[in-house]
């Protein structure tokens, strides 16, 4: 928690500095790793309670993701990192447990910055993440961050072209049968900001969200797809996780977890039927 707060501190001062509508620039080559070590029980039964995980047994799916994160933000609030970490928005996952991972294995962590593409409301950056058991690869993931801003003009004087979306999740999310209905407060960001240390200002309060276009605090990404595993069943045969996030919860909130019976395909929904967060469970 430490390096994370260090690390926030170093982005919020860095992130004026950064042109972040420079998509061609190149990211850091670095990759940055964490020796292998046992998980803390203190941390991680607070991270199960908040996101409605067991407290025994495997970690949690997403639980690597937060263990590494300190790692990303290092690497992400670097010089040599192209876009202001102030304000990046979480917009999609892919996770790959390769065996399931329990609280006394010495996870080895390493992070790095795979791609830098346009997007049609600015630059996203895709980041890698892995976790590995005496050399032995047992989880890794891939993640895409946008940083909102207006593009600069190419050469020709037109804007970059975005390459193709990453591939929807299989689901018809406004079809699917609801399971359960949450009552989000509006100080989950903070809560769940405490647990993980992502400490993101869009997540924290309504003032520092609207410095970055939000009316009000957000809840973190990584907590709602946490939520929605945390309802699937049969998680040790998990061989694959999609999801994509599609519209920010803006918190205090009411929504509605919806899946098909098996819990391949799931989705989180808002008010009117605003669909927040799309998602897919490979066994």
């Amino acid at each position: 928690m430490t390096s994370l707060s260090a690390s926030l501190v170093r982005g919020a001062l860095s992130s004026p500095f950064k042109r972040p509508g420079r998509v061609a620039a190149a990211l850091p080559q670095e990759r940055l790793s964490r020796p292998g070590s046992p998980v803390a029980p203190g941390p991680l039964a607070a991270y199960a309670r908040i996101c409605g995980f067991p407290e025994s047994g495997p970690l949690p799916l997403t639980y690597p993701h937060v263990l590494a994160f300190p790692l990303t933000m290092r690497l992400m609030t670097g010089r040599a990192f192209p876009l202001p970490v102030l304000g990046l928005v979480h917009t999609w996952i892919e996770i790959t447990p390769h065996r399931s991972a329990l609280p006394g294995d010495p996870l080895e962590l390493s992070v790095y910055a795979q791609e830098l593409t346009p997007h049609r409301r600015g630059a996203e950056v895709t980041m890698a993440t892995e976790a590995r058991v005496g050399g032995e690869l047992v989880w890794e993931s891939r993640s895409g961050y946008l940083s909102r801003h207006r593009q600069e003009a190419t050469a020709t004087g037109q804007t970059a072209s975005p390459p193709p979306a990453p591939a929807a999740a299989p689901v018809a999310p406004e079809d699917l049968p609801a399971r359960a209905e949450w009552t989000l407060p509006g100080d989950l960001g903070r809560r769940y900001g405490a647990v993980s240390g992502d400490r993101n200002p869009i997540h924290l309060h309504p003032l520092s969200a609207r410095l970055f276009g939000f009316p009000r605090a957000i809840a973190h990404g990584m907590w709602t797809v946490a939520r929605c595993l945390a309802e699937a069943p049969d998680q040790a045969e998990v061989c694959a996780v999609r999801a994509e996030f599609k519209a920010p919860v803006l918190l205090p909130a009411t929504v509605t977890y919806a899946a098909d019976p098996t819990g391949g395909s799931f989705a989180l929904r808002g008010a009117k039927g605003r669909v927040h967060l799309v998602g897919s469970v490979t066994r």
